[in-house]
């Protein structure tokens, strides 16, 4: 039922955002915002504050909550530098889909042109990489326009919104109506290209299917399984995707990927993007089905030889009643053995007593202390390459990376997120030490609001994504190396955390039940061989 609603403008915002399922703001202190920490305070139900020590952490914990909840994470960011230090989150945002809405300060109206403080229209810097962004110009529009900015956010196809409010009117008082909150749902699929894509998958030897972040995102991954097993289809994991299919189940074959697509005959992509991820939708001779949560997110540039889009439940569920699936059961053999072999390759890396450590004795220690439903984060370049090779998810929505943006620094706010999120799961954070230096200093906020987050850290000294690279064009490096061995679990524990450094392969695995028993931040910082990179297909072109 809609609800007659009076007060200043941070409350009616904080009202509306109560009303789509936000728990959470995340901010950093600023003037041109503070109706909306007095929203919040004094709201029936108050709305938790979590402010941290840079805005794109505030922004980046959004982007990630919006992720794992699938309601839209909420950031308030001051007014000029504030905003803009969130941009980055809003497009990592924009590209992963991920729903989000961020709340800018905006210097007054009546003083607009005068050269007011952190006077800066912002709307148009954010509006390449949002789907809306606009100020709210009144306090009277504010009850309308937070709502437009929500219901747009969490719609297909998800991803972010900015708004802003003149500070002056973010002061003022207005009356309106608190508007319904319905829950939402993609388009129907239609039936005959569902059926067609039925047709391709009844006639193909060597299938594969492809589960991307908008299958978790559009609530799918129930439908997505169910499809898998009745269907006996072999899958493979990426993204918010993983954990869909559990890791261990037989239909899982992520390890045989590459085997599984050069060989396969027909590629199902499932809520992901054809990018350089997945070679651009080219499998080699495989013909290619593109599925998306709406319209604007299939290939324009892929030979498709079928897609549809819409509700991915709708989806499978479809595809499942018109299929007709042939005994797949020799080709999901082959793959399975694939996967065997590369289980089998992999063990001599998982416990390689190499020193300097091997990055891979890491996860060799780590996998098998983590719970069924641990929320892994990475937050980096070969080292977290590691972890989608070794890390596979017993759950759906435990995952989270940085997506096709590829942006570092995201992590300690996917850390902060997760906590609050999934307050009694295992939050583990695999660092890269170049990445660690974007925003190392929110163990601070992290230690202030008692969140305890496991964080491993694979420090090779180096821009190891950069460093090899640059070694095979040009056979030399400049500018990738960094200070050898630095100690930054000291700065965790200068910051009220724990931590230590392991230079023993043999110590890994005891440091982490440390860290896990710690009860605090805790950072196991790994000193690696900067030669063992990971074998990589693509550099991002």
């Amino acid at each position: 039922m809609s609800s007659e609603l009076t007060g200043h403008a941070g409350e009616l915002a904080v009202s509306v955002a109560q009303a789509h399922g936000v728990e959470t703001m995340f901010t950093l202190s600023g003037a041109h915002v503070f109706p909306l920490y007095d929203g919040a305070v004094k709201a029936e139900t108050p709305m938790r504050l979590l402010d941290v020590r840079h805005e794109q952490t505030a922004a980046f914990a959004a982007e990630a909550t919006g992720k794992l909840t699938r309601v839209p994470g909420l950031a308030v960011l001051t007014a000029g530098p504030g905003a803009t230090n969130g941009l980055s989150a809003v497009a990592q945002a924009q590209f992963a889909g991920s729903p989000m809405v961020v709340v800018g300060g905006r210097a007054p109206q009546s003083r607009w042109g005068t050269g007011a403080l952190q006077e800066l229209d912002q709307p148009p810097i954010f509006a390449p990489v949002s789907k809306l962004a606009r100020t709210i110009p009144t306090a009277g529009e504010v009850l309308d326009g937070m709502h437009e900015a929500f219901v747009t956010a969490r719609s297909s196809h998800r991803g972010p919104v900015f708004v802003d409010v003149p500070m002056d009117e973010l002061f003022n008082s207005a009356t309106g109506t608190l508007p319904e909150v319905v829950p939402s749902r993609g388009a129907d699929p239609d039936p005959d290209a569902v059926t067609a894509i039925a047709g391709l998958l009844a006639s193909a030897a060597r299938p594969v299917l492809i589960l991307g972040t908008d299958v978790w995102a559009d609530h799918a991954e129930e439908a997505a399984l169910r499809f898998v097993e009745s269907a006996g289809v072999p899958a493979i994991t990426n993204g918010m995707g993983r954990g869909i299919v559990p890791g261990g189940h037989p239909l899982l074959v992520t390890k045989a990927r590459s085997h599984a697509l050069k060989q396969a005959d027909l590629v199902v992509v499932v809520g992901t993007p054809l990018d350089f991820r997945l070679g651009y939708g080219v499998f080699g001779d495989a013909q290619v089905v593109h599925v998306a949560d709406s319209a604007g997110q299939l290939s324009a540039h892929a030979t498709l030889a079928g897609s549809v889009s819409g509700d991915l439940s709708s989806v499978f569920d479809g595809l499942l009643e018109a299929l007709r699936a042939p005994d797949w059961s020799a080709w999901v053999g082959e793959l399975q053995g694939a996967v065997a072999a590369a289980v089998e390759r992999d063990a001599a890396l998982l416990g390689a007593e190499a020193d300097p450590i091997h990055p891979a004795r890491i996860y060799g220690e780590l996998v098998p202390r983590l719970a069924d439903d641990a929320v892994v984060i990475g937050d980096g370049g070969d080292f977290v390459s590691f972890a989608g090779k070794f890390v596979e998810p017993k759950r759906p929505g435990c995952w989270l990376d940085p997506g096709p943006y590829g942006c570092l620094g995201a992590g300690f706010g996917a850390a902060i997120a997760a906590r609050l999120a999934r307050p009694s799961s295992q939050v583990v954070l695999l660092l890269g030490d170049g990445a660690a230096g974007f925003s190392l200093m929110d163990v601070d906020t992290m230690v202030r609001h008692g969140l305890p987050v496991v964080m491993v850290m694979g420090n090779n000294s180096a821009w190891g994504l950069e460093k090899g690279p640059m070694q095979m064009l040009y056979g030399y490096d400049v500018i990738a190396d960094l200070a050898p061995s630095t100690g930054y679990d000291a700065v965790v524990r200068a910051l009220g955390g724990g931590g230590e450094t392991v230079t023993d392969p043999r110590e890994v695995g005891p440091a982490l039940d440390r860290a896990f028993a710690s009860g605090v931040p805790y950072l196991v910082n790994v000193i690696t061989d900067v030669n063992a990179t990971y074998p990589r297909n693509s550099f991002g072109v």
